[in-house]
């Protein structure tokens, strides 16, 4: 099968990384870097604010920004448009560290709506950006580019303060991560075993790294598949934990 080549220069990150100049392929996009500024001063006055209970909560926002900055800065930015594993491995972080993260330091008032749908939200979401199609659109144009990413962090919060809410209820929650890991794994199974490449934007970018571009959707499957589902299995253990400790119900409310 062969496929159609998408404009990889239009790419949000820049040109397709190359091994050789890996370490200058840096995002300095002055939009990117103010509205990173602009996201540490607030978190810094956010955490002098904060009082009491709150306060332990200050690192998980330093800890979101890091890994925003690494996604979105360092050159592992330019290596998610050449690899689609790559991209992968970045929308992971996304979702299930950086979503998290953030989740929890936020802090605040209950997430609205409930925490099924809050996970049939952000798995239909995680599924649309990951069809061929709209993933091709995204390497091609600023504006969906970061339609894709926002909606995936924007699903994801959602669903991890939705979870928090419910972190004691041991049916809900537990419930919740097993069915989110398993489609997490069905997804990067099915990209897996597909017998040929399905995204354009990455037919003639994986060479460089040694890989077909079949090769490169194959490690993308697996470490969707596998590592992928890890965070939301270890979320499950400690959810289990902390609703065992803290006598958490044992019916779904």
């Amino acid at each position: 099968m062969t496929l159609p080549v998408s404009g990889q220069s239009a790419a949000y990150c820049g040109p397709p990384a190359q091994p050789e100049s890996l370490w200058a392929a840096w995002n300095g996009d002055p939009w990117l870097i103010v509205a990173l500024i602009v996201l540490a001063v607030a978190a810094g006055i956010s955490a002098v604010r904060r009082t009491g209970a709150d306060r332990h909560r200050s690192p998980a926002l330093l800890g979101a920004w890091l890994l925003a900055f690494a996604l979105f800065v360092t050159p592992l930015c330019a290596m998610s448009v050449a690899l689609l594993s790559m991209r992968v491995v970045n929308h992971l972080v996304l979702v299930a560290l950086l979503a998290p993260l953030l989740a929890w330091g936020l802090g605040g008032k209950r997430a609205t709506g409930t925490l099924t749908g809050a996970a049939i939200v952000h798995a239909a979401v995680f599924w649309i950006w990951h069809a061929p199609q709209p993933y091709e659109a995204a390497l091609s144009n600023d504006a969906v580019y970061w339609l894709m990413q926002l909606s995936l962090l924007a699903s994801a919060v959602w669903f991890w303060r939705a979870l928090i809410a419910r972190w004691k209820d041991i049916a809900a929650s537990a419930g919740t991560l097993a069915g989110f890991a398993a489609q997490m794994g069905l997804l990067g199974a099915l990209i897996t075993f597909a017998p040929d490449p399905l995204y354009a934007p990455h037919a003639l970018t994986t060479a460089p790294w040694g890989l077909t571009a079949l090769e490169d959707q194959q490690v993308a499957g697996l470490i969707m598949w596998v590592p992928g589902v890890l965070p939301y299995l270890v979320a499950l253990a400690v959810a289990a934990a902390s609703a065992l400790r803290g006598g958490g119900r044992i019916a779904a409310r």
